[in-house]
């Protein structure tokens, strides 16, 4: 039997998996749990400048081998900072206004693709199942088959997928989607998306849409749970509680992007404290916010913009022994996270688009059950139709923020105790473990698919 192949932008630190940080590291750590022999292969994020093909520098850990390839820095700034998250990131995020498409980034892009091919199909045994994930790799199916591989090829979207108007709005919307078609199975978050990828198949004459169906992630519940037991013990959340002094704390924890609704959510926070000032120096809301991508100037305003937001709302309520809003721009924990989690009674998890959000789950699976928290979800987020139960809101309406807040402040714990125990049912039903599973499932049923190799241009 062969082995699985993850392939991915950039292959996490093994030494460091034990704290994964974004949604696809979270997901496929607690799924590689299995100890079924696997090689992970990507980026090593490493930039440097060689001349030909490097060769991939291979490290074994348990059942799992990690090979990873440098990039130079012209590949990296054109195929990951210019292309990737330059045009396809906002424009999956339906943020056309956002893009900023030059044509020599679109070439690095199947440059560094041909490239991953290449070091890949060295590494590759008969009989092995390849899974490559999300935005940045979407030719590296064909480039496989171009380059003779026959067997498996899985392809999972992370992220939304945007319907043909606004897709046809990609220069490479054609080439991109036409060197999808080496995939055997294409997974997406949502119903939704799926639908999506099939109308844009459809608008272009392309076949596969029967190759395309959704497959929500979730976590491991159960052990992130003892996580938060453990870490609610320990003497960060104490502090965090001690500071609070047992008033409600509300959080919110997203990678610092334009994606999330950050300035959304402070605005409806501020229409909280301005209509309801009961609250007023007894609520707390404590947004963790790493930066990301720091070198694109998109992100910069964007950090600069919820600098002056923060300044302006504390400025106007904060008193001498109260901060509204505590703000907090690099990493934690993720063991940490999930003790303050199952300390704050309000979840704060308002994305403008997100394809699922693992956030929102890690919540309810953190929550103590005779007293669990309340969680306010944008119903623009790949988890909504999963989490119904939650309250639901748009993250453009701050009224609507504002009075969700309110009901989960004031909700008494009966209600609490219900909504959250069909929360928590929903995120045990569907686990990092079963939607791997399920995936590598369809992949191994799914019709070969290997009929012609054609170049993408």
């Amino acid at each position: 039997m062969g082995r699985l192949v993850i392939v991915s932008n950039r292959v996490p630190d093994p030494h460091e998996l034990a704290q994964p940080a974004g949604g696809l590291t979270v997901a496929l750590a607690d799924a590689l749990r299995s100890g079924d022999p696997c090689l992970w292969f990507g980026w090593s994020g490493r930039q440097m400048e060689f001349e030909g093909d490097p060769t991939p520098n291979v490290e074994t850990h348990g059942s799992v081998t990690y090979a990873t390839i440098p990039l130079t820095p012209a590949q990296h700034r054109g195929y990951y900072q210019n292309f990737s998250n330059g045009i396809l990131w906002p424009l999956f995020h339906y943020r056309l206004g956002l893009m900023s498409y030059e044509r020599a980034d679109w070439i690095r892009y199947l440059e560094v693709n041909r490239l991953f091919a290449r070091g890949l199909a060295s590494l590759l045994e008969p009989g092995d199942t390849v899974w490559i994930h999300d935005y940045h790799l979407f030719p590296l199916g064909q480039e496989l088959r171009n380059l003779g591989f026959q067997g498996r090829i899985g392809f999972f979207l992370h992220i939304p997928l945007p319907p043909w108007s606004l897709f046809r709005a990609l220069p490479p919307a054609e080439p991109i989607l036409r060197s999808m078609q080496a995939y055997d199975l294409i997974g997406l978050q949502t119903e939704e998306d799926a639908n999506n990828l099939r109308g844009c198949f459809e608008a272009e004459g392309l076949s596969g849409a029967d190759r395309v169906r959704p497959f929500p992630i979730g976590i491991d519940p159960t052990q992130f749970g003892a996580d938060a037991r453990l870490a609610f013990a320990g003497k960060e959340v104490q502090r965090l509680r001690d500071s609070v002094h047992d008033e409600p704390l509300i959080i919110g924890v997203d990678r610092l992007d334009y994606s999330k609704g950050l300035q959304e959510r402070f605005l409806g926070y501020e229409r909280l404290l301005t209509r309801y000032p009961e609250h007023r120096r007894h609520v707390t809301y404590l947004q963790v916010a790493p930066v990301s991508r720091g070198e694109v100037e998109e992100y910069r305003l964007l950090r600069r913009q919820l600098d002056e937001t923060i300044g302006r709302i504390n400025g106007a309520f904060a008193e001498f022994d109260w901060t509204p809003i505590r703000y907090l721009t690099r990493p934690v924990p993720r063991s940490v996270l999930a003790g303050f989690y199952r300390l704050a009674d309000v979840a704060l998890i308002t994305p403008l688009r997100d394809g699922m959000n693992l956030v929102a789950k890690e919540y309810i699976a953190a929550q103590d059950p005779e007293h669990p928290g309340a969680l306010v979800l944008s119903h623009l987020a790949g988890a909504a139709p999963e989490l119904s139960e939650a309250l639901l809101v748009n993250p453009h309406d701050a009224d609507a923020i504002a009075d969700a807040l309110h009901e989960a402040l004031t909700m008494n714990l009966e209600e609490r105790k219900r909504r959250w125990a069909l929360l928590d049912n929903e995120v045990r039903s569907t686990t990092a473990g079963s939607w791997a599973r399920d995936f590598l499932t369809a992949l191994d049923s799914a019709d070969a698919n290997v009929d012609g190799q054609t170049p993408v241009s």
